[in-house]
């Protein structure tokens, strides 16, 4: 019964970022449940903007990989060096990629998983036309991730982990692929006070990267049980003045809030 519920949360995620990739998206963002369906006057980059990332790392991505999605900058906390081998969790149409691919070289290379084909074709395509040979994007489920053992250096992740049904099982994931030494480097929503009723189980809610999150203190169980050590989670108070407008009126800023989450592997 478990895994029928987790695959119908599943499928709405993958419906809602679908109806994004393929849409003329580039003024929707993810975080408000109601966006996809009747529009967002934010632009993307200002969006972004708002989310740490500088105007520089927005210039310099392909026209169509920043789709205003997130919840933070992992680029600012990821410290990626040249030659690393980077993989992102939920990589949409390839924005975090894109501005790795920039920060690890021609010696490096990066890796992106989604499971909505419409997201990952839109990627394949922004890497194919503006020449990002070291990039590739792979169709799967971060609980059960295309990449072979102790083969990445950083895992990277904006607003993605949240949306999982099986969260402990994406990070047994992470720890399986990340090498000895590897760390994660992630944005991701955060519960901060438990969610009013009317927001428990709302499939769109979740969706929105809003009802699935974990607390601080699951989050950091999760890791420990993975075998991760090093590990912080840092809910950034900053994050509540974006959270806001995501579903502008209900206060979910009161129960939730952007983290960063880091840990190594040892």
């Amino acid at each position: 019964m478990n895994q029928v519920k987790d695959d119908e949360i599943r499928q709405h995620v993958r419906n809602r970022y679908k109806q994004i990739a393929v849409e003329n998206s580039s003024d929707t963002s993810c975080c408000s449940p109601k966006s996809s369906a009747i529009g967002c006057c934010d632009i993307s980059n200002e969006v972004s903007s708002k989310l740490g990332y500088s105007d520089k790392e927005l210039s310099i991505v392909p026209i169509g990989s920043n789709l205003g999605l997130g919840c933070g900058n992992p680029q600012a906390i990821a410290s990626l060096k040249p030659g690393e081998v980077v993989l992102d969790l939920g990589s949409g149409a390839g924005f975090d990629c894109f501005l790795a691919s920039k920060q690890v070289g021609e010696s490096g290379k990066v890796y992106g998983v989604d499971m909505t084909p419409e997201m990952v074709s839109r990627a394949r395509h922004n890497a194919q036309t503006n020449g990002y040979n070291n990039v590739e994007f792979r169709l799967g489920e971060i609980e059960h991730l295309p990449i072979s053992d102790n083969s990445v250096d950083v895992i990277i992740s904006n607003c993605v982990i949240n949306l999982s049904p099986n969260k402990s099982q994406v990070f047994h994931e992470a720890y399986r692929v990340l090498k000895p030494g590897g760390r994660l480097a992630i944005s991701d929503i955060v519960a901060t006070a438990e969610f009013p009723e009317e927001i428990k189980g709302d499939l769109d809610s979740l969706a929105a990267c809003i009802s699935g999150a974990s607390t601080v203190d699951e989050v950091q169980a999760m890791l420990e049980t993975s075998g991760f050590q090093n590990i912080l989670v840092e809910p950034k108070e900053e994050s509540r003045q974006f959270i806001k407008d995501w579903i502008p009126g209900e206060n979910i800023e009161d129960y939730t809030s952007s983290a960063v989450i880091k840990a190594i592997k040892p």
